[in-house]
């Protein structure tokens, strides 16, 4: 199973990043987030596809829509073996 990369553009005040990292790390614990500051998009790495993800969000204060939601393409290339 492979990582994939989602995009959330922020708008309003950005949710508490702990208590959505918990809920997400729930879910799957391997689970990298962050928000860029300058975009106010939240960034997120994870195992879970969409179904798994949006509700898992919603538990971190995050309900959102799978509208919202942007897969990133892999950037993979499979050189280093993951």
């Amino acid at each position: 199973m492979s990582m994939t990369q989602f995009r959330i553009s922020l708008s309003g005040t950005a949710p508490d990043l702990q208590v959505l990292e918990d809920a997400l790390q729930d879910a799957d614990p391997s689970v990298l987030l962050d928000i860029e500051p300058l975009s106010r998009v939240l960034r997120i790495s994870t195992l879970l596809d969409e179904h798994s993800l949006l509700p898992a969000l919603g538990r971190g204060g995050l309900p959102l829509s799978a509208g919202q939601l942007e897969r990133v393409p892999s950037e993979c290339c499979g050189g280093c073996g993951g």
